[in-house]
């Protein structure tokens, strides 16, 4: 039985993968600042267990890291939880990038036979379409300059050290992840109980997104497929208008409804600095890690939004 060591496993995605892996087999070990915490969010199961960590003071356990066969880094407070003040963007980019060096430390430091390190990024790494990309950006294309951009080149930065360790390491630049569970999905469908679905700005921006079923999967992909290693976009082949995303998911749960748009003025006037990213426009391209031989299951929105209504 392989041991899965996670951080930040009671995440949105990270609630989500533990079931994946308890559900396939595995040994699932989260790791956490308050175990009791973490316990309420999962009912129990003879192959979840838990271990305190601190990465502010570069603290885990060796013991877990000689019993564990993978780690997957999920850390990282919510990019879209709250409005970005400079206290909260701080916290953002500090809690991806601590959490990446005391794993690394961690590693370095202590005794442990962990083979793969699978990071979390995010597509926040690329600036907005120009047209010079017509495919969408691959995983070569430089960071943009803006807060994410640099907060995601930090962040795979702060755990590019483990590869000089002999361990392999994927990173994955995540998309939107559709999910019932929480996040975007549930923003987009408020409106609808009142018949209105809410187009961002004009709602032409591409969006980059992925179903959660085929990030889980992406995230096992990454620790079996042992051929695989360095950066891949985790988004479907098939990215939509936000226009399109929001009239498809209507139509999903056969809500009549009226298009209403909401202006970027008003957007900025009530996101502050974060407007940026729902107005921005971000082609993703998927076709790296189909070329490594990852299937998704859910292609198209219109298959992903089915599954859920």
């Amino acid at each position: 039985m392989e041991r899965v060591l996670i951080a930040g496993g009671t995440g949105l995605v990270g609630k989500a993968l533990t079931s994946y892996l308890l559900e396939r087999g595995y040994h699932v070990i989260i790791l956490t600042r308050n175990i009791f915490t973490a316990q309420s969010s999962f009912p129990p199961h003879s192959q979840l267990t838990y271990s305190l960590w601190n990465p502010t003071t570069s603290f885990i356990d060796p013991a877990i890291l000689k019993i564990s066969d993978h780690i997957i880094n999920l850390a990282g407070a919510g990019v879209a939880d709250k409005r970005w003040s400079s206290r909260r963007k701080k916290e953002i980019f500090d809690s991806r990038v601590i959490a990446g060096a005391c794993i690394v430390r961690a590693l370095e430091e202590h005794p442990h036979h962990v083979k793969t390190v699978v990071n979390a990024s995010a597509i926040g790494w690329y600036g907005p379409d120009t047209a010079t990309v017509t495919d969408g950006f691959s995983e070569e294309a430089p960071s943009n300059a803006d807060f994410l951009g640099a907060t995601c080149k930090e962040w795979e930065r702060s755990a590019a050290a483990i590869d000089k360790l002999g361990i392999r390491v994927v990173t994955l630049r995540i998309g939107i992840v559709l999910t019932p569970a929480g996040g975007a999905l549930l923003e987009f469908i408020k409106p609808l109980r009142w018949g209105i679905a809410t187009m961002l700005g004009n709602g032409k921006q591409i969006i980059s997104w992925i179903h959660i079923h085929d990030l889980v999967s992406l995230f096992e992909y990454a620790i079996i497929k042992n051929d695989l290693q360095g950066v891949y976009n985790a988004v479907a082949p098939k990215p939509v208008t936000n226009q399109e995303l929001v009239q498809t998911l209507a139509v999903s749960k056969k809500s009549f409804f009226i298009s209403i748009p909401i202006p970027a003025f008003l957007l900025k006037l009530i996101m502050g600095e974060m407007s940026i990213e729902v107005l921005k426009s971000t082609t993703v391209s998927s076709k790296k890690i189909m070329n490594a031989g990852f299937q998704f299951r859910f292609p198209t929105i219109q298959l992903a939004l089915r599954s859920f209504f």
